[in-house]
């Protein structure tokens, strides 16, 4: 049984036993073959040493091959750009040559001169771009030649003759560069094509002409703005060749050449307008002259100096900007519109100054406001026009005028103020009581500068140098006030003259009449105007019309009260003949007496108020003449004395300066009574009622 059991263990050992003898079999025969192959890889390894040792040279060539190779490729392609830009060179140069014929040829400015101008701009700008491609790429090109050529002679890539060679031709091609390129940017073509643009830029400049001066001259409302110089071509030429020369570094000739074309173009245009008052600009100059030249002067200074702002230089400066705006950033052009502005300003300029520190004389007043005026007017403009720090001075000397007339202004009215007070003690008053020349100049001096014209440039003068006592942080008062007290200071003077005059007289009438005519004329002459208005109603009538009426009160109680005394004096015995007949002798000679001094010593120049005094004369003296008739006239001898009628027609004749004819008795007296102050008042009258549309019509 135990046998039995073991067999298939027996047989599967054995079967492992044939397994591993199989196994080591052919593990031997594995080792063998190893020790075959570790034998075939010394062979190849071997191979492989030999094969590397003969190939290492090889590699070595091929390395130097490619660097070589790599370094005469970098130094070809800038030689390779660099021919191209000398061959365009040669290529523009030709191009050059056919369009400056050509440009000659056409017409200029005609359109298609224009174009040929512009093809010529254009070429130009290729041919700098050309030089200026040489300049950059020839130095770097034979650095990258002459690296070649040392890598050659380092590496022995080719024999020494060639070495040699490559070196000799280097050295010649860099002492040909050196000298070519300056040719080319400074001695060739294209310096001559730059002196024939500038040549054409300045032709170009000399084109653009102002050619609405003289319309706006005529125009005279200042409304025509400046008008564009140049067609749109025209000012692309210009702006171009600009460029074009800037890029040549010849900034400077063109600036040059703007500035001094476009100066004597604008001063030309202005010099159509026959400025030749600018020439006198001196203080002493000024007073020479006489005041209507002077007026006249000033008035076209005023004209002109708006013309010159709004139409020649708003253009100059529109045409700067368009020309050479593309220049440093835009920081060319306002230095240049400056430089051409700042001549022609400084003649106005000159001018008004001159004026401003001439002598103060009160006529003057009225066009140093109308220059201030125009000043300020201009001055939102002005600023805009020359801002920027280029205009800086410009605006300076503006602002400077602008001080000088108001200065001035204010001088001459306070001036006008102590004249007219310090006048008290020089002439002697009118001999006939009629009103001071004075009174009259004032009074239309007045009303002529509170009027809407002038009382607006007035109050900001008056307010300006009020800031300027006070300083810039006082709150300065309103111009109305400044004006209303101003012009109060004024009359209080002038009423300070006549109160003076009034003094001076020696007889007890003409004092009343004198006050009586000047309040009166003053009082008239200023209602209902805007002198009027400023002083105001209550302040007229206390300060004129109340003391106009006093005076002729007093006049009258002087001059006629004395005979209505001596009719209303209670006789005695109304039945006495002799005392009645001379109360009445008394009477007539004492009227006969009256009406020679107001013939010959008293005038009343203003009708209304003659009329007045008339009429209040004759309702006092004739009533009571008409009373003392009645009451006496039993007793009067019959034809010793005039009838109120006529004692009424004699009086009338009186104011009114009329040749009457003696009815009833006393016919010397009435016919004693002619000529009169009457031919003067009609004169004094339409002197006053003179246009006053200009300053000098103000003296009477």
């Amino acid at each position: 049984m135990a046998s039995q059991e073991d067999e298939p263990t027996i047989a599967r050992l054995e079967v492992a036993c044939k397994d591993l003898k199989s196994l080591l079999r052919k593990s031997a025969d594995l080792d063998r073959n190893m020790e075959k192959m570790d034998k075939r890889f010394d062979l190849i390894d071997q191979s492989l040493s030999l094969a590397s040792r003969r190939i290492a040279p090889l590699q070595s060539m091929v390395m130097a091959n490619k660097a070589l190779d790599t370094r005469i490729n970098r130094a070809i392609t800038p030689a390779l750009s660099l021919i191209h830009s000398f061959r365009l060179f040669e290529s523009l140069q030709a191009d050059i040559v056919d369009l400056s014929a050509r440009l000659s040829d056409e017409v200029a400015p005609s359109l298609n001169w224009l174009e040929r101008l512009l093809e010529y701009i254009n070429c130009v700008d290729q041919l700098n771009t050309a030089v200026r491609s040489i300049s950059e790429e020839g130095e770097p090109a034979i650095q990258k030649l002459q690296e070649v050529v040392e890598f050659l002679s380092r590496t022995k890539a080719t024999d020494n003759f060639r070495t040699h060679r490559l070196r000799e031709t280097l050295v010649t091609l860099k002492a040909l560069y050196e000298t070519e390129v300056d040719a080319m940017r400074f001695e060739g073509l294209l310096d001559e094509a730059l002196l024939q643009l500038q040549d054409e830029y300045e032709g170009l400049l000399q084109q653009l002409k102002h050619e609405n001066v003289r319309e706006a001259e005529e125009c005279g409302d200042g409304k025509v703005a400046g008008s564009e110089l140049g067609s749109d071509q025209e000012v692309e030429a210009l702006r171009r060749i600009s460029e074009t020369l800037a890029a040549n570094d010849c900034l400077d000739i063109c600036i040059d050449i703007f500035i001094k074309v476009r100066y004597r173009r604008a001063a030309k245009a202005l010099m159509r307008l026959n400025p030749e008052y600018l020439k006198t600009y001196t203080p002493e100059e000024i007073d020479k002259m006489e005041w209507e030249s002077l007026e006249t002067a000033i008035t076209l200074w005023i004209q002109h100096f708006e013309l010159a702002l709004k139409t020649v230089l708003v253009s100059e400066r529109r045409l700067c900007n368009q020309v050479l705006g593309g220049l440093m950033d835009g920081l060319v052009w306002p230095e240049c519109f400056v430089k051409i502005a700042d001549k022609i300003m400084a003649v106005f300029f000159r001018f008004g100054e001159g004026v401003a520190r001439s002598k103060k004389e009160p006529q003057k007043l009225f066009k140093l406001l109308d220059m201030f005026d125009s000043l300020e007017k201009l001055k939102a403009e002005f600023i805009q026009i020359f801002e920027g720090e280029s205009g800086t001075d410009i605006c300076i000397r503006f602002r400077e005028l602008e001080k000088l007339l108001v200065a001035a202004s204010s001088k001459v009215f306070w001036e006008f103020g102590l004249q007219i007070e310090g006048n008290s003690d020089g002439l002697p008053p009118p001999q006939d009581g009629s009103v001071l020349k004075l009174v009259r100049y004032a009074i239309n001096y007045l009303k002529y500068l509170v009027d809407e014209t002038y009382s607006g440039p007035m109050a900001k003068v008056l307010q300006t140098e009020q800031v300027w006592r006070a300083g810039i942080l006082s709150k300065p008062e309103l111009e109305e006030d400044l004006l209303r007290d101003a012009v109060s200071n004024v009359m209080e003077a002038l009423q300070r003259n006549v109160e003076s005059k009034r003094g001076r007289y020696k007889e007890k009438i003409l004092p009343h009449v004198f006050a009586m005519n000047t309040y009166w004329y003053i009082y008239m002459r200023t209602r209902n105007t805007e002198l009027g208005k400023l002083l105001g109603e209550k302040y007229m009538k206390k300060g004129y019309k109340v003391v106009a009426e006093e005076s002729a009160y007093l006049y009258q109680k002087q001059a006629w009260g004395s005979l209505v005394r001596l009719l209303e004096a209670k006789a005695d015995d109304p039945g006495n003949k002799t005392r009645a007949s001379a109360r009445m002798e008394a009477f007539l000679n004492g009227l006969e007496e009256a009406s020679q001094k107001h013939r010959s010593s008293y005038a009343i120049p203003d009708a209304d108020l003659r009329e007045q005094i008339k009429e209040a004369t004759v309702k006092l003296v004739v009533p009571a003449y008409a009373e003392f008739v009645s009451a006496h006239g039993s007793v009067l001898k019959e034809g010793s004395y005039a009838s109120a009628d006529s004692i009424r027609e004699l009086l009338s004749q009186v104011f009114e300066g009329g040749d009457g004819e003696g009815d009833g008795k006393r016919p010397r007296r009435r016919g004693s009574r002619g000529g009169g102050s009457g031919g003067a008042v009609d004169g004094d009258g339409k002197d006053f009622r003179r246009s006053r549309s200009d300053v000098s019509d103000l003296l009477i």
